[in-house]
């Protein structure tokens, strides 16, 4: 009998914002949830999220189907982290051709991180500075690293965590979908067991609520969609300045919400 996950999604405009760039998807036929973050200001944003979305939906599926891989196969991992490589080229491309046609090729991309789960492993992919942790016996993992100019930074020693934080260049991105006609994308595999969280989110959660702040939101909710909801209004109560948007997956072999919800694209 295959595990049952319990998901729950919640995306918010935040206090700022004047549009929601953010989109979300959930194919739980396929157990593939998506999340993207767009840019390129109002007009772009929404549109490069959207195509990531559906894109990636949709080709995976296809590919599951047996119509084959965008690019080569990348050895060392399975046949669903492969598909999940692909669908996601396919959405840079769709993007990419879209700014082309509407002469926006300089003002339109979107991030994005998307989780397949399979049994005891998943499948993580991503590409910008959306991010995937894992909560686990209480301790909250970042499973991602953001592909960013402040990231990369931090990580060669040339800043600090708290020079980070304070600098003004956090939106400049190193990878996104887009942007480019070809992308890298960061494929990794994961164990997950029962009782393991996981959260998929768009920066605008991360920049207002602290690791240990989100782990004691995870931990103290009963349901994943009360999880994905105080994690975004505690977002919004501490400042809400970006798009706020959060997927949270709960791996429980007993639970009664196994893939329930029909398949959901929001922003």
């Amino acid at each position: 009998m295959r595990n049952k996950i319990e998901f729950g999604a919640c995306s918010d405009i935040g206090c700022v914002r004047e549009g929601n760039e953010d989109s979300f998807g959930a194919a739980p036929d396929v157990r593939l949830f998506v999340l993207s973050d767009g840019m390129g200001g109002l007009a772009f944003g929404e549109v490069a999220s959207r195509i990531a979305v559906e894109t990636i939906i949709r080709e995976y599926r296809g590919a599951k189907a047996g119509t084959g891989l965008n690019g080569d196969s990348i050895e060392g991992v399975s046949e669903a982290s492969n598909r999940l490589v692909s669908a996601i080229h396919a959405a840079n491309k769709a993007i990419y051709q879209n700014a082309e046609q509407n002469g926006a090729n300089q003002q339109m991309g979107a991030t994005v991180v998307a989780v397949h789960l399979a049994e005891e492993r998943m499948s993580l992919a991503h590409v910008g500075d959306s991010r995937a942790y894992r909560l686990r016996g209480g301790q909250l993992e970042q499973l991602t690293r953001d592909h960013s100019f402040i990231a990369e930074q931090v990580r060669q020693g040339r800043m600090t965590q708290l020079e980070a934080g304070r600098s003004g260049l956090q939106n400049v991105l190193l990878r996104a979908l887009g942007t480019s006609p070809k992308v890298d994308v960061e494929i990794t595999e994961e164990l997950i067991l029962d009782g393991d969280i996981v959260l998929l989110c768009s920066d605008g959660l991360t920049r207002e609520l602290t690791d240990a702040r989100i782990a004691a939101i995870l931990g103290s909710c009963d349901e994943a969609q009360e999880a994905a909801d105080r994690l975004v209004e505690a977002a919004k109560q501490a400042g809400g300045g970006d798009n706020i948007t959060a997927i949270v997956l709960r791996r429980d072999a007993n639970s009664r919400n196994s893939f329930a919800r029909m398949f959901r694209i929001g922003r």
